[in-house]
């Protein structure tokens, strides 16, 4: 008799609720219409009164812009060359310098160069700022246009003109372009090490990590001492091949969970794409620095909250959001972020990023100290971390630590062109002795890709 009772009094409870909840709405809609009618006065009298004639189009995609940029950094309504960059993302090629661009008031900023391309051959580093595209002035110019002017066809010149912090003058640096293709992974032998190079989360990396752990089992005839895995620049891509990746190194346990508006919780765990440990529990180095984002950052979290890999370098990128893209029409499609995500521990990245647990400077970059690194904490409009951040922690990177004393020139002298990745080679090489130490720093004339 309890049952009933209870749903029946439910019923009347939720019936005499009916007109409150109408009410509430009718007052939601009439707010929206009320704001609506705002956008639309002021539609009109720009089509009316603005300088110049200005098309419906134009207007419409300005106001849908402008809300997305009230949201957050990542989310965008993408047309044209924009949604032309997702889609190379993803799984494209394109003729061009193989650099990852952004704005930065009113300036292109070079976000990342791609290993092996014409940017990253020329020395472009991240922070870059570009003055001039074959003399043109950068500076006014939209990203669309900026990126249209850096794209051509493959063996075209051009010539950019940079800002560096440290530098009195810019540099002009002419290169060639190329056909970019996606190369998610390369891999090398270093002694009795193995070393893979992820750049990117596009479709089949996860596929592409697992074909380079058995390459170089191959190459060695014999199981390595470890691996390196290197995430550094690593601007992220697809979360199925974050967790794809993962899995390869784990054989239990969470790697990711996301949640969005509601309550539910989605949960990603290993074994979901591939069975076992690949490497078979060997050690793992993980390299990050201040561009290792997004599906890098699931990485490395994922390694080192299960103990499964030490990650080693600088402090991550940051973003710890997930994005969706919904195809609005041809060539038209909506970028929003619906989730955050976080580590198998609870730890959500958003604005502290992945800490590593060696910090380890790039001291063969001489400019190292004074290029201004930009993480997603200093993005404008970007997602609060829900819990509270220790904002030392966020500007710890200014402070020197005794243990690395060395310059770029005298590095360069030993032979030491990267000193982030001659650190992680050492520290598995060590399993195997002096020997091994020695083999796995020495310098590779020709590696082996993947």
């Amino acid at each position: 008799m309890r049952r009933p009772l209870l749903t029946a009094t439910a019923i009347v409870a939720a019936m005499s609720a009916i007109p409150l909840a109408t009410a509430a709405m009718a007052a939601a809609d009439t707010d929206t219409f009320r704001e609506f009618d705002q956008f639309l006065d002021v539609f009109n009298r720009v089509k009316a009164n603005y300088v110049d004639k200005v098309d419906d189009k134009t207007l419409i995609k300005g106001a849908i812009q402008g809300m997305l940029a009230s949201l957050d950094p990542h989310s965008v309504y993408e047309t044209g060359i924009e949604y032309d960059n997702l889609r190379i993302m993803t799984d494209g090629a394109y003729g061009g310098l193989g650099l990852t661009v952004g704005m930065d008031d009113g300036a292109v900023k070079i976000i990342s160069p791609q290993e092996d391309t014409p940017g990253d051959r020329a020395g472009i580093k991240a922070g870059d700022l570009i003055l001039r595209i074959n003399g043109e002035l950068a500076y006014g110019l939209t990203l669309d246009q900026a990126v249209t002017k850096m794209r051509g066809p493959a063996g075209s010149k051009i010539t950019l003109s940079l800002v560096r912090a440290g530098r009195d003058k810019p540099l002009d640096v002419t290169m060639v372009r190329e056909r970019i293709v996606q190369k998610p992974v390369k891999w090398e032998v270093r002694g009795d090490v193995g070393y893979i190079n992820i750049n990117t989360f596009s479709k089949d990396t996860g596929v592409e990590t697992r074909a380079a752990i058995a390459a170089i089992t191959a190459a060695l005839g014999h199981k390595p001492l470890g691996y390196v895995v290197d995430l550094r620049n690593n601007g992220g891509g697809l979360l199925t091949e974050a967790i794809a990746v993962s899995d390869l190194f784990l054989d239990h346990g969470e790697i990711v969970s996301q949640r969005g508006r509601g309550t539910d919780i989605d949960r990603y765990y290993a074994e979901s794409m591939f069975p076992g440990d690949a490497a078979k529990g060997l050690p793992v180095v993980v390299l990050t620095d201040a561009g290792t984002a997004s599906a890098s950052e699931i990485v490395a979290g994922a390694l080192q909250d299960h103990h499964r890999g030490l990650v080693m370098g600088e402090r991550s990128f940051g973003k710890g959001s997930v994005q969706s893209v919904i195809e609005l029409g041809p060539q038209r499609a909506l970028k929003i972020t619906t989730a955050r995500y976080y580590t198998p521990s609870g730890h959500s990245v958003q604005e502290g990023g992945i800490e590593p647990d060696i910090r380890v400077p790039q001291l063969s970059d001489p400019d190292y100290k004074d290029r201004p690194v930009v993480r997603e904490a200093d993005l404008r409009q970007h997602l609060m971390n829900e819990a509270k951040l220790d904002n030392g922690k966020l500007e710890e990177d200014s402070k020197d630590d005794p243990r690395f004393t060395a310059t770029a020139d005298a590095l360069k002298k030993q032979g030491v062109e990267d000193f982030q990745l001659n650190y992680a080679l050492k520290t598995v090489a060590r399993l195997g002795g002096p020997a091994q130490v020695a083999a796995a720093t020495k310098p590779v004339v020709k590696p082996a890709t993947k």
